[in-house]
């Protein structure tokens, strides 16, 4: 998430328009998609209001094989899935990891990738291990409503979680060292670094996985009892099958994604 730009997404819930594709419209199924745009390398809404990233293409290319009309909208993450049960989007693409609690409230299609949680701190700091009695006594930053603050509030005990609406935030105080160190998907950390903003900062290391808190890894949330669940599973292994789930995880990444 970047530092610059989160004041794009203050209309929150603004409709993007971004079709599968032209040959999916013609009589195929209208889905509106959920997206927070401030997450990236999986979603992110530019400055010139396009939508991009890894979630973004996955669902696209998901919509194309359901040959299904989909159009995306921008909601702040805290707020997402009260809206997704509101009715103002129809499926939550949004690397939203699919957890015993979520499955409370929504239903989940199968995953579509499985990352860790990681911790970066500052290139000058103390902190030697990604451990919680290396955390201990530390300020650990992390974005709020998030699996990754409920690891750190569950595993990090001695370490004192401060919680962001947003990473961009958490961001901006540990690069300005407001903060001690942040938990947050390895992947998103990994790619924050090799921006100008996160040379501030370095990878220690990758966590365990949590299966309690972490879940099954992210999934397409929709509402309970919509058969919508299904369709974008079948569509997960249509693209496994075909590649073209490959060609989108080789744009950005250089392992795959999916996980064991």
């Amino acid at each position: 998430m970047r530092i610059s730009k989160r004041f794009t997404l203050a209309a929150s819930a603004a409709v993007i328009a971004l079709f599968a594709s032209s040959a999916a419209m013609a009589d195929g199924e209208k889905i509106v998609i959920g997206t927070e745009g401030a997450y990236p390398p999986f979603n992110n809404l530019e400055s010139d209001g396009t939508l991009t990233g890894f979630d973004v293409d996955i669902a696209k290319a998901l919509c194309e094989e359901m040959k299904a009309e989909c159009t995306f909208v921008t909601q702040d993450w805290d707020g997402i899935i009260p809206a997704l049960i509101a009715k103002k989007f129809d499926a939550i693409v949004a690397s939203m990891s699919i957890t015993a609690e979520r499955k409370k409230q929504v239903d989940f299609s199968k995953k579509y990738y499985n990352t860790p949680p990681a911790i970066v701190v500052p290139k000058d700091s103390d902190i030697k291990e990604a451990t919680p009695e290396a955390l201990a006594g530390k300020t650990l930053g992390a974005q709020g409503s998030t699996t990754h603050s409920n690891y750190a509030e569950a595993h990090m005990k001695d370490a004192e979680v401060k919680l962001y609406p947003t990473a961009d935030e958490y961001k901006l105080d540990i690069a300005n060292g407001r903060i001690d160190a942040v938990i947050d998907d390895v992947v998103v950390l990994s790619e924050w670094l090799k921006t100008d903003d996160g040379a501030c900062c370095k990878l220690l290391g990758t966590l365990p996985i949590d299966p309690v808190i972490n879940g099954e890894g992210a999934g397409i949330a929709v509402r309970k009892g919509d058969p919508l669940a299904d369709k974008f599973t079948a569509a997960i292994a249509a693209i496994r099958k075909s590649g073209k789930y490959q060609e989108i995880n080789a744009k950005y990444f250089p392992f795959d994604v999916y996980g064991d």
